[in-house]
């Protein structure tokens, strides 16, 4: 059992709220902010330039996790975190705005992978099974409470979405307060192999990763646009990307236990169709409730999927290189949402994109089916 009281355990959740929030802060507000910081033309760039910077220095985060420790360099990414996301609302320009959004995601990949290293190390077994589903869940119930903010902020004042990155600041400071900078117990896990090497599992749930969140991205950066052409406020756009959030801590609460009766695979193959029917509902009617119904699924899928993902890195990942591992998780899920700024380029309104990524889910729960079928794989294990 852990022994990190219940405020650190609250600690290490609050540094998974920040994950999501790194491209939902401006997505309510998406196009009067890209107009201001001119960057117009891209404007969906915003969201998912922070996964380029993520899948950019992942590696680089994961070595210095290993070398110099999850809690300092965790430490050290929340406060840059916010200087360096707050500051945004301060620059002009396609130069300045894209390499400020392309650092934060460096950071960002600092944060997240430095956060679960540390659950890693203070829970094992169901318990970390149950503690990371609690990092799925504080991770959309993050992007709750700041798409809802951020939408509130942004119909104040365009620049005003900015200030919520100094949140990162207050998490910093009940990391040093509620969590101490070493964790009284290491493991080693028998399915866990000492060369460091990805093993052909990793590569399974990093190709997952990358996938799932690619699909579901595609809708939190589409959204906002077809939304605001269809005439929704800025607030509104908030209200139903912070639902879709909502949706996904009651889909992560109750992942642990499908992951035990259906098993891992059989999981992800769930996640996968619930994305399918998502794009389809989307790209069938813009009726706000096929807009609702749209989101629920997308929030199943997710926290079906990403939370999973996360213990089954660490469940494949030798403590030594656990931190590393999970730098590679970052990056593929990074990866995944930086893909979705290439759909729109696709021909055609919206609805294509919707079509596309309903598509690709399809045939990756078809492709995962296919695999838990012909090949035995490891089920959640305590």
């Amino acid at each position: 059992m852990s022994s990190l009281p219940k405020t650190g355990a609250f600690a290490l959740l609050s540094v998974a709220t920040l994950t999501i929030m790194v491209g939902a802060v401006v997505a309510p507000g998406l196009p009067v902010i890209a107009q201001n910081l001119q960057v117009s033309g891209l404007a969906s760039w915003l969201i998912t330039l922070p996964s380029l910077g993520a899948v950019i220095f992942a590696p680089l985060a994961g070595r210095l996790i290993d070398r110099y420790g999850a809690y300092r360099c965790l430490t050290i990414g929340l406060l840059l975190y916010g200087l360096i996301g707050a500051s945004g609302a301060l620059l002009e320009g396609l130069v300045p705005v894209f390499l400020n959004r392309l650092v934060l995601g460096g950071i960002t990949a600092i944060v997240m992978a430095g956060g679960t290293t540390l659950i890693s190390h203070w829970y094992q077994g169901h318990a970390r099974l149950h503690m990371i589903a609690k990092q799925g869940m504080a991770i959309e119930l993050g992007g709750v409470v700041f798409l809802f903010i951020g939408g509130l902020l942004a119909s104040q004042g365009w620049q005003w979405p900015f200030a919520l990155y100094l949140v990162s600041w207050l998490v910093w400071a009940m990391l040093l307060k509620w969590v101490p900078a070493n964790s009284t117990h290491r493991e080693s896990s028998p399915q866990e192999a000492s060369s460091g090497r990805i093993s052909s599992a990793l590569t399974t749930v990093y190709l997952a990763a990358a996938v799932a969140m690619m699909v579901f991205f595609s809708a939190i950066v589409s959204l906002p646009i077809r939304l605001n052409e269809l005439g929704y406020s800025e607030a509104q756009t908030g209200y139903l990307l912070s639902y879709i959030s909502l949706i996904a801590v009651i889909a992560a609460m109750a992942m642990p236990y499908l992951a035990r009766r259906t098993g891992e695979m059989k999981t992800l193959v769930v996640a996968f169709c619930l994305f399918s029917v998502c794009h389809a509902a989307f790209s069938a009617s813009a009726a706000t409730a096929m807009l609702i119904l749209g989101g629920t699924f997308a929030g199943f899928g997710f926290g079906f999927s990403i939370p999973l993902l996360n213990h089954m890195t660490v469940e494949r990942s030798h403590a030594q290189v656990r931190g590393r591992n999970l730098a590679y998780l970052t990056m593929a899920i990074f990866l995944g949402q930086f893909l979705t700024s290439f759909l729109e380029f696709l021909p055609g309104s919206s609805d294509q994109v919707f079509a596309v990524a309903g598509v690709l889910a399809a045939v990756f729960a078809v492709l995962y089916l296919a695999l838990s079928i012909v090949k035995k794989k490891p089920q959640v294990t305590g």
